[in-house]
């Protein structure tokens, strides 16, 4: 990518989208065009189509997506299948339209079987049946992978696919009903620790900040009180505990969202789809994981947030809630045979975030 390209990021306010542009302003890319989602509708063919029109970007990262975690995975199905097709079809197809010279699809590591053998190769897309709490999300970003490779096989596009695994960092969301495993253990043990503590400053500072079950800061002790209850947080006596959604035996894999950016930036400068696809009879699977190559348990992750935190109370786990794919370890190693390593370990990536969080 040449310094001065237009580039387009696609989703910039979030978790991904924000470290990508982030790291790209650092090694020095100054053309960045963004838009918000009230200043661009992705859902609107129409509104994508005159927006690639008129500003005419060289370069696509295409983070914006419907996300969240297992609830939410659960609950908004319709809505996580349609925005997300409809997101990434718009801006593929307006990409190939107004001849964008490369384009980067970020999908998930949700899109691989649940019984895949561990740790998962990106050949093992699917060849067995998928998760069913996240399917509607995962096959939306199988399709938005075969559309990327499609449109390079007959149109001679550049549009490659990365698929990371479970992210955190700056930005994430810290929304309890719709956050992944990490924000909502962060959160969760930040408010038992001052219920714990009695500090209802912090408590309401935090509500004020933003709403949980729509009950802010402002609201009545009780009120608040119930709120924590429904998302586990309990205090009996002196003593608070915390109970979390499923047995916390599963495992799971965690990348930085800054180390995420860099990999995206680094496959972007140095690989293009033929690069990919060299030698292949069929082409398919393309793509590429991203992650760390190692993971914890639910369980594992949980005592690391609550050391960080300082949250001293009990965790208790409740086994009637689901706990999804049991194991999602990338194998990252096609990435790293072609030059790109992670830099930021899991521990000292949640005293950052925690850090992060507080201020």
């Amino acid at each position: 990518m040449e310094k001065n390209a237009r580039i387009y990021v696609a989703g910039h306010k979030g978790l991904v989208g924000s470290a990508i542009l982030r790291k790209l302003q650092e090694r020095g890319y100054s053309n960045m065009v963004t838009r918000t989602h009230s200043e661009l509708e992705l859902l609107d063919y129409h509104a994508v189509v005159r927006f690639f029109e008129v500003e005419k970007p060289d370069y696509v990262f295409l983070a914006a997506a419907r996300v969240g975690g297992i609830m939410a995975n659960n609950t908004y199905r319709a809505q996580f299948i349609y925005e997300n097709l409809q997101i990434q079809s718009n801006v593929i197809h307006a990409s190939y339209l107004f001849g964008v010279k490369k384009l980067l699809f970020l999908g998930s590591s949700c899109i691989y079987p649940r019984e895949a053998p561990q740790p998962i190769k990106e050949d093992y897309l699917l060849t067995s049946p998928l998760e069913y709490t996240n399917e509607p999300y995962a096959i939306a970003k199988i399709a938005g992978i075969k559309m990327c490779e499609s449109y390079n096989l007959q149109y001679g596009t550049n549009f490659l696919s990365v698929m990371p695994t479970n992210l955190y960092g700056p930005g994430d969301s810290y929304d309890l009903a719709k956050s992944h495993v990490l924000p909502a253990l962060i959160r969760k043990m930040h408010l038992a620790k001052c219920l714990e503590q009695n500090d209802w400053d912090a408590i309401r500072d935090d509500f004020g900040r933003l709403p949980v079950d729509g009950v802010a800061g402002d609201a009545p002790e009780a009120l608040i009180i119930q709120a924590l209850a429904k998302q586990g947080i309990v205090k009996e006596g002196k003593s608070v505990s915390i109970t979390l959604w499923g047995s916390g035996k599963p495992y799971r894999e965690f990348l930085h969202s800054d180390d995420m950016a860099d990999a995206c930036v680094f496959i972007m400068e140095n690989l293009d789809f033929n690069d990919l696809s060299k030698g292949m009879d069929e082409v398919r699977n393309t793509h590429l994981n991203i992650g760390t190559g190692k993971d914890t348990t639910i369980s594992g992750l949980a005592g690391m947030v609550k050391q960080v935190v300082g949250f001293s109370g009990e965790i208790r786990w409740d086994t009637s809630k689901p706990d999804g794919t049991y194991r999602k370890l990338l194998d990252v190693s096609k990435l790293a045979n072609l030059g790109w390593k992670y830099r930021i370990e899991l521990a000292d990536g949640v005293k950052m975030v925690y850090e992060d969080y507080l201020k």
